[in-house]
């Protein structure tokens, strides 16, 4: 079975040409982006959360996904990182850039439950203040990381990180999630 995507965005040669220029070496594959637009085909009208937008290659793919009455909030704490994605995608009006650290953003967030799929790229939401992150979808909420495996760009000290997140998913009250050995490594889970 070839496990590519046939339907690529149509931006994601120029936003992973940015990328690769910038120096940016953490886009999602397109593997994980091609089962991120299935699963966002899966929400109509939803409202969608990426925390880490780096140069766009994840919005490129959710939204990519979306129909016309979703919308998707994406949040980096790098102007200069989203700034490629802003070029390549700030034309579409379902998505909303706030350029923020994901830890202070989710901060401000406390509240009612409102997004109905999150795709996380950083360590908040993941690593860091997964309950928080989990308190902010509404229950059947898709939750999506990649990452798992062992990437070129991890700093020394990042697989104990990894390794603690996958022990703990288990015991996280209200979530069912699958870890996956496909594309760069991906757990895909549920707010129950």
């Amino acid at each position: 079975m070839r496990d590519l995507p046939y339907d690529r965005p149509p931006c994601l040669d120029a936003i992973l040409a940015d990328a690769q220029s910038t120096g940016f070496a953490m886009s999602c594959e397109d593997r994980t982006g091609s089962l991120l637009a299935t699963l966002a085909a899966s929400k109509p009208g939803g409202r969608f959360l990426e925390l880490g937008t780096g140069v766009g290659a994840g919005a490129a793919w959710l939204a990519h996904g979306m129909c016309e009455a979703s919308r998707l909030v994406t949040v980096e704490l790098d102007p200069a990182t989203q700034a490629v994605a802003r070029t390549h995608l700030g034309g579409d009006r379902r998505i909303e850039y706030v350029t923020a650290d994901a830890d202070t953003w989710l901060t401000g967030r406390q509240g009612e439950a409102e997004y109905d799929f999150a795709y996380v790229d950083c360590r908040p939401g993941k690593y860091l203040r997964l309950a928080d992150l989990l308190a902010l979808l509404r229950p059947g909420a898709l939750y999506v990381v990649d990452d798992m495996l062992p990437q070129s760009t991890w700093p020394d000290d990042h697989q104990q990180r990894v390794d603690g997140f996958l022990k703990r998913l288990p015991d996280i009250p209200n979530f069912r999630a699958t870890p996956m050995r496909w594309a760069s490594g991906l757990v895909v889970g549920v707010r129950v």
